[in-house]
């Protein structure tokens, strides 16, 4: 009796077991291709932000906002003397 009943236990738990195994490989297979989209997506994002970099750097050099203030908006570059600096004291730096 106690062999016939481990007998079934077997015959259901193998298919059971590779059923399992089956659901396991194709989640499996699913979450691997997930990753390598999401890590495609990264190197996208990644390489865009480099050129965003690269853009920025170029876009806030120095000699590209002097050209387009000269050349652009027609603005001259002063000389130190041609300057008026105008300094405003603050009421806290005031003794009253």
């Amino acid at each position: 009796m106690i062999r016939r009943l481990l007998l079934y236990v077997c015959v259901i738990s193998i298919p059971l077991l590779l059923g399992l195994n089956a659901w396991q490989t194709s989640r499996y297979t699913q979450l691997e291709q997930e990753l390598h989209e999401l890590e495609n997506k990264q190197d996208e994002w990644l390489d865009s932000n480099k050129r965003l970099i690269a853009g920025i750097a170029v876009l806030s050099s120095t000699e590209r906002i002097e050209y387009v203030a000269q050349e652009d908006l027609k603005l001259e570059k002063k000389s130190p003397e041609e300057v008026l600096q105008i300094h405003i004291a603050s009421g806290r730096d005031s003794d009253g």
